[in-house]
């Protein structure tokens, strides 16, 4: 109890020292209080206060905080919408909620219903608490320097259209994503016109469509995040300069399932992720200038999918273990720079023993070109006809595109 306290202290006193404010007054609510409204006591409340509400169930409709308040629940008090409205609506700056289950908010197909939604806002922290069936998780709009932190969301959609998001953000700048584990929404967590945002520590899980989606969101990062068994994992789109290291993809599969899609997107950086298990681990449709080292792919149906439509993007030191194919493209020409990579099918020999293959390696075989046009050819695929001919192809190359190989092969695999 004495940590619960100590825990419960410091949370106060960051949104104390962030809001730059002295809280005037704590207010406690609870089944046994003279108080036991939460809406009462925010009616109540001064800027700067602090409600503690005591554990229970709470009915409440729609809980309007539209003061600089830190609202704290203890023992996961529960706030149920009752599929009726919108649990807790933010619409003020310096708010955090904390400690509670939030659970079934209304469902609308005209408004974006949330279990927590702040509205046009700045500095909002939701954190610890459990939000299980709702329309969307937790949904910042048009709001700046929010973080949500160790939260929990679970939803139960069968379809995409009628479920939402766990994790949305439209037009903002400057979230912190991180420690949240999200499973059985829509898209696990989706960001469009997002700036300045990082993404940490999440575990995204068994969602309908994306782990993670950007959408014209600029200047972001997600490090250290988990992508598993979703309709695809990642999917950035339309965006510059977006960071991704050291995230898992796996077990990301069906006809249209990737482990990363990257769609129109530059100037961007891929270093130290692992692609386990995917249909396809990435797949690249017109997009520049990224760099992509240090990356592991093991056991995918494609390792990359590299578009026709990519220009001057590098594949450094990456490691090619047990994937059905390695690289594929749907062009002749190649613009793109493989060198220093670990290819498990390279069957080259290295005489002067500096670690680096004597002879290119060429990763787009004969039968990968046929599978990108005529799909159902796939029925022929470890036929002793495809191992002939891309034999025959590596040694006298005349469809695959002459310029995609890598001329400096690794010996051995890189640590990544």
């Amino acid at each position: 109890m004495r940590r619960y306290f100590f825990h419960l202290f410091s949370s106060i006193m960051c949104l104390l020292v962030s809001s730059g404010m002295t809280y005037a007054a704590t207010i406690t609510v609870g089944k046994d209080r003279p108080i036991q409204s939460i809406n009462k006591a925010i009616q109540m409340a001064q800027d700067g206060d602090s409600i503690l509400v005591e554990a229970g169930y709470y009915d409440e409709g729609n809980i309007r905080v539209d003061k600089k308040l830190a609202i704290i629940g203890i023992n996961k008090p529960v706030i149920d919408g009752k599929k009726k409205t919108e649990p807790f609506s933010i619409r003020s700056p310096y708010v955090l909620i904390q400690g509670f289950v939030i659970k079934s908010s209304g469902h609308s197909a005209m408004n974006d219903i949330a279990g927590v939604k702040i509205y046009n806002t700045h500095h909002v922290t939701v954190k610890d608490n459990v939000l299980e069936d709702n329309f969307f998780g937790i949904y910042a709009q048009n709001s700046k320097h929010c973080q949500f932190i160790n939260n929990k969301l679970q939803a139960y959609g069968k379809a995409e259209q009628l479920i939402g998001n766990g994790i949305h953000g439209w037009k903002s700048d400057s979230l912190t994503i991180q420690g949240n584990i999200i499973k059985g929404h829509r898209d696990g967590i989706y960001l469009e016109f997002v700036t300045h945002t990082q993404v940490e520590n999440n575990l995204s899980d068994s969602n309908l469509r994306y782990g993670l989606h950007f959408m014209f969101s600029h200047d972001n990062s997600y490090i250290h995040n988990t992508f598993r068994a979703n309709g695809a994992g990642v999917a950035v789109m339309y965006t510059n300069r977006v960071t991704m290291k050291h995230n898992v993809f796996e077990e990301n599969w069906g006809d249209a399932a990737y482990g990363l899609l990257l769609k129109d997107i530059s100037d961007s950086e891929i270093t130290n992720n692992r692609f386990d298990r995917n249909t396809t681990a990435i797949f690249m449709e017109g997009s520049n200038r990224c760099h992509l080292e240090h990356n592991e792919f093991m056991g995918n149906g494609w390792a990359l999918k590299v578009q026709a439509s990519c220009m001057d993007n590098t594949f450094f030191h990456n490691n090619f273990f047990q994937n059905t194919f390695d690289v594929a493209t749907n062009g002749s020409l190649s613009l793109n720079t493989f060198k220093k990579n670990y290819w498990d099918k390279y069957e080259g020999y290295d005489i002067d023993r500096d670690g680096v293959g004597d002879i290119p390696y060429r990763p787009v075989s004969l039968f990968s070109m046929l599978v990108e046009r005529y799909p159902t050819a796939m029925i022929l695929f470890r036929s002793f006809m495809v191992t002939l001919f891309d034999r025959t192809e590596r040694l006298i190359p005349s469809l695959t595109p002459e310029s995609l190989k890598d001329d400096q092969p690794l010996m051995k695999s890189v640590k990544v």
